[in-house]
């Protein structure tokens, strides 16, 4: 069995924040957290730094560097991370000074993408992302990277990858985006045979963790893994669901193909956006996109700017959307009338996707949509 399925003790990291130019928003190093947890990783003591410029050595200035050598040694950590992404020279130079593994928030999401891909193409497509992460960083240490227990951003099929020369390396990538691109042909097969039937293609878009699979579930009855975990899905999933008709209406209804994508985040990797480009064609080719949100979330504005942002970079931000507002359980009617008032401009339904509260409402928004 694999080492890293056998883990007895987590790694220990210290979290760091620096803000160019801008104030340190504590809630990105919050996820930051979060997404460490995901990967066996436990924080035991952050650290910030706000700057005008970034340090050419280090990213952050030589005091803050040693400020962070004192933390490890303080909290016995195994790594560091820090929230931005560093290049091979900067990890180099900071694991020379810190003695420990050095991460960044992209590797972290690289490695709980290699945990979470199920199908051929998700594993293709992290496999993809991998390589393009870590081919200008070859010449990165490893060595110290090795020593950690959960060996982060080495799991998954690109592992033996890492070992090999640029050459290979960009063989390998010229090879995996081939095998993808067939996988999109058959993709695009589909869409065009969806096109033909009829059926209007919904798309569930939004934050990791907004409730897109519990929405699926909950509209299509069926069996989506849906945990309280970011990035809980990876590969995208379709269902064929019908939309009843009510009795005030002169038809029985429609048949619509509703997917459910990966979600988004934050500071999302350049090299996930350009390996999962077929996936993400599913939000592109839609005749409507839900937009799912987290309510709930004290930064749900900041969230929905996030994804509006990779929406726009993906080039499906002119895509018909609705926005969906979901765990409104979880607020007060004071919540809820902010709430209103915040999307008041925008079209929208409140939903609890868990409860099944707002679900007919939304049903009867895409049958009208549908037609």
């Amino acid at each position: 069995m694999s080492k890293h399925k056998t883990l007895i003790e987590s790694d220990k990291a210290i979290l760091v924040g620096v803000g160019v130019n801008e104030t340190i928003d504590e809630s990105s190093l919050d996820e930051l957290a979060s997404l460490c947890g995901t990967c066996n990783i436990d924080t035991v003591g952050r650290i910030v730094q706000n700057r005008h410029d970034v340090d050419v050595t280090y990213y952050v200035g030589s005091g803050k560097v040693e400020e962070i050598g004192q933390m490890v040694q303080e909290h016995g950590a195994t790594c560091v991370v820090f929230d931005v992404e560093l290049s091979g020279s900067k990890v180099r130079n900071l694991e020379r000074e810190l003695g420990v593994a050095v991460l960044d928030r992209s590797k972290i999401i690289l490695d709980i993408f290699a945990q979470r891909a199920q199908s051929m193409e998700g594993k293709l497509q992290v496999e993809l992302a991998q390589l393009k992460y870590n081919l200008p960083r070859l010449i990165g240490s490893g060595g110290l990277m090795s020593k950690m227990r959960s060996a982060v951003g080495m799991r998954g099929p690109g592992e033996k990858k890492l070992e090999t020369d640029k050459r290979k390396i960009k063989e390998e990538i010229t090879e995996l985006e081939r095998k993808i691109k067939k996988l999109g042909s058959n993709r695009e097969l589909n869409k065009n045979l969806a096109r033909q039937s009829g059926k209007a293609r919904i798309c569930l878009v939004g934050y990791t963790n907004s409730g897109k699979s519990t929405l699926l579930n909950t509209m299509t009855k069926s069996n989506v893994l849906a945990e309280d975990k970011l990035f809980a899905t990876l590969d995208p999933k379709t269902a064929n669901i019908f939309i009843q008709g009510g009795e005030e209406q002169s038809y029985k209804g429609v048949q619509v193909l509703l997917t459910d994508t990966v979600g988004f985040i934050n500071k999302l990797p350049h090299e996930f956006i350009s390996a999962f480009e077929s996936t993400l064609d599913e939000a592109r080719y839609a005749d409507l996109l839900l937009h799912v949100v987290d309510v709930s979330n004290c930064d749900y504005l900041g969230q929905v700017a996030v994804v509006q942002s990779v929406l726009e970079k993906i080039g499906a931000d002119k895509v018909p959307m609705l926005f969906v507002l979901n765990k409104i359980d979880c607020l007060s009617q004071a919540g809820k009338d902010l709430i209103r008032k915040e999307f008041a401009e925008k079209e929208f339904v409140m939903i609890s996707a868990k409860n099944n509260v707002g679900i007919e409402e939304l049903k009867a928004v895409l049958l009208q949509r549908a037609r």
